[in-house]
Order: C-alpha cells, then sequence, then structure tokens
C-alpha cells in the first residue's frame, strides 16, 4: 500500500516539480501543469495518463483504476487506489505523467542520470 506521503516524497524529487494546495487537495506541478494530484483523504492519486488510452486501462484493473470525474475527462487524467499499487508502481505512474508535461531535454537529462 502506497501512501500519499510516498507520493510526495518521490514527485518532488523530479526536476521543476513543486506541490501547490488547491481546495485543501495536494497537487503536483510543472509550471501551470498538474501532473499528479491527491484526493483530500490521500486515497487516491489522479495523474496524467493518454486520453485514448485511459479506458482500456480502467476496464484492464477496475479494482485498482478509476475514470477521471466527469469535470476531467477533457483531460489527460486517470486516477488510482493509492491502497492497491505499490512503490515501483507508483513511481512509474508518477514518473509517466512528469514526462508528459516536461520538456523533452528535461526528461532526456534526467533519463540519462537515472539509467533509464
Amino acid at each position: 500500500m502506497v501512501t500519499g506521503d510516498e507520493v510526495r516524497a518521490f514527485a518532488l524529487t523530479l526536476p521543476r516539480a513543486y506541490e501547490a494546495f488547491v481546495r485543501d487537495r495536494a497537487k503536483f506541478r510543472v509550471g501551470q501543469i498538474v501532473f499528479v494530484a491527491l484526493s483530500r483523504d490521500e486515497t487516491v492519486m489522479g495523474f496524467g495518463y493518454p486520453r485514448d488510452q485511459r479506458e482500456a486501462l480502467v476496464a484492464g484493473e477496475p479494482e485498482k483504476f478509476l475514470m477521471p470525474e466527469p469535470s476531467d475527462l477533457r483531460y489527460q487524467w486517470v486516477r488510482c487506489r493509492l491502497a492497491t499499487i505499490d512503490a515501483d508502481e507508483m513511481r512509474e505512474l508518477v514518473l509517466d505523467a512528469w514526462r508528459m508535461c516536461v520538456p523533452k531535454k528535461v526528461w532526456a537529462a534526467y533519463a540519462e542520470a537515472h539509467s533509464l
């Protein structure tokens, strides 16, 4: 089981990432783009994910993944229950979401530094 503190600790290690609070919810951003958000009780994590692939992701593992709230359907976004993922999967989801919103040169430098 992953906690909100573990998500926070990893997300804040990523270049250009910072935490902001909006309506008592932690959101992690690069510039003005949110790449990860935690629910108020920190049991659900929303994250950037390709819009055209999210229905397949949710259908494949409905106990783990959720569609975004109706107001967020227009964004490249999906949600997961933190209790259903492990730390490695959380890092992979957060890293992929972050990668979607940083410049390619930032991703390339990070990937090279971390042998990805």
